[in-house]
């Protein structure tokens, strides 16, 4: 029975003793005044927090189960069947319409007199935007009285013989030399006439030169266009020539102004010329024009990989300024029917990703990562990952995605 022996003691008697010692451990109890002096030992269960009553609970990794308070801090509602348009959205600048903007030079030399507009002013045609010293016309008005001088008197030299001829005064030659000179002075008046209009003067100005016998050398500039003045390089005083530059004015049709952009590479594609176009400016944000396409330019710029683009707009009102700052959306094919949610029902997660909080019961809801498209009418178009008549939250999906973050830093 002790066969064996440790530091002089048996060592089946110290086993039995280590046994009734780790027995004894296990089934001791503190007694009622040992746990009041004391206090009960903590058990590892009991050492866990509970969780807030008003804290949303994590039942997957990507699902929150609400508590009864929360249910009003989200708002559901079920995905509809809406129609997007198929649209490309580039951004450009407000220009003016250079096929309808006119440089106004004098058609002869002069010094200007007066000035009848200044810049931004809105002219009608033919209304006079300055006047100017012109020795040419000058010479043309004295040309034209005098050519009206000439006929006068070639007429009554003619009108004298052929009196004359009727007592056989003077010979047949005398009346055909005298018709001559009168034809002759006739023409003469004509082409001064003719030389004067050219300056802009109507018959009835020619009429009175002639009546008056004066001439007058001041020559009206008129506006060729109804349309506003974009640039006045005019002074009084200043010399000016045909076709020198700067003109002295410039006048453009405002009724049709042009707006110029660098839409991308990627997207030259989709647009062609003819193609319908809306247009909206910072500076009125509240409305919408209208033009098209005109112009696509032909090569690609190398350095920034885009493509010029004109278009048209039409502004009866005059609205529109020559720099304003455009956005323009050119719609590319027919609309398409898509599953369409409020846009702060998606979430965009630190990933990039774009997500959705889809339920059933309205109050567990399960995260599920979708793919966006455009957005219009108020409504973010849904491409894939959620189908119409799910049940999606749209207020509160923020909240929701904090909610399994926090849920999920806790675990």
């Amino acid at each position: 029975m002790f066969s064996r022996m440790m530091n002089g003691r048996p060592a089946v008697v110290v086993g039995a003793a280590v046994a009734i010692a780790v027995a004894a451990s296990a089934a001791w109890q503190p007694s009622p005044i040992a746990r009041s002096v004391f206090g009960t030992p903590a058990r590892a269960a009991d050492s866990a927090s509970p969780p807030a009553p008003n804290a949303a609970a994590a039942v997957s990794k990507d699902s929150v189960e609400l508590s009864d308070s929360q249910l009003d801090s989200v708002k559901v509602v079920p995905l509809e069947d809406r129609e997007f348009p198929v649209e490309k959205e580039a951004i450009g600048s407000i220009d003016f319409d250079e096929d309808m903007a006119v440089q106004v030079f004098t058609p002869y030399q002069g010094r200007i007199i007066a000035l009848f507009a200044s810049l931004g002013d809105d002219v009608k045609k033919g209304q006079t935007l300055f006047t100017i010293d012109s020795p040419d016309l000058l010479q043309a008005e004295s040309t034209l009285i005098a050519a009206a001088g000439v006929l006068e008197l070639t007429t009554r030299n003619l009108a004298r013989l052929v009196e004359l001829h009727k007592t056989l005064a003077v010979s047949q030659r005398d009346v055909d030399q005298a018709t001559s000179d009168h034809q002759t002075a006739e023409g003469n008046l004509r082409a001064g006439r003719d030389a004067v209009r050219i300056f802009g003067k109507t018959d009835a100005d020619i009429d009175r030169i002639i009546a008056n016998h004066s001439a007058d050398p001041t020559l009206v500039v008129p506006s060729p266009i109804t349309g506003r003045i974009t640039a006045r390089n005019a002074a009084p005083g200043l010399f000016v020539q045909p076709g020198n530059a700067p003109a002295p004015f410039t006048v453009a049709d405002t009724d049709i102004m042009w707006m110029l952009a660098q839409v991308p590479e990627l997207d030259s594609p989709a647009f062609r010329v003819g193609q319908p176009m809306q247009v909206v400016l910072n500076a009125f944000p509240d409305r919408v024009f209208d033009g098209k396409i005109i112009t696509i330019g032909p090569s690609v710029d190398a350095n920034t990989r885009r493509v010029f683009l004109r278009s048209e707009i039409k502004d009866p009102q005059h609205s529109l300024r020559s720099g304003m700052f455009a956005n323009f959306v050119i719609r590319i094919g027919p609309p398409i029917r898509s599953p369409g949610i409020p846009p702060d029902g998606v979430v965009r997660e630190g990933d990039g990703t774009m997500t959705v909080w889809v339920t059933a019961d309205r109050r567990r809801f399960t995260r599920r990562v979708v793919k966006i498209g455009t957005l219009s009418g108020g409504y973010r178009q849904i491409l894939e990952g959620a189908q119409v008549g799910e049940l999606v939250a749209t207020e509160g999906a923020l909240f929701l995605s904090n909610a399994l973050a926090t849920a999920a830093a806790s675990e």
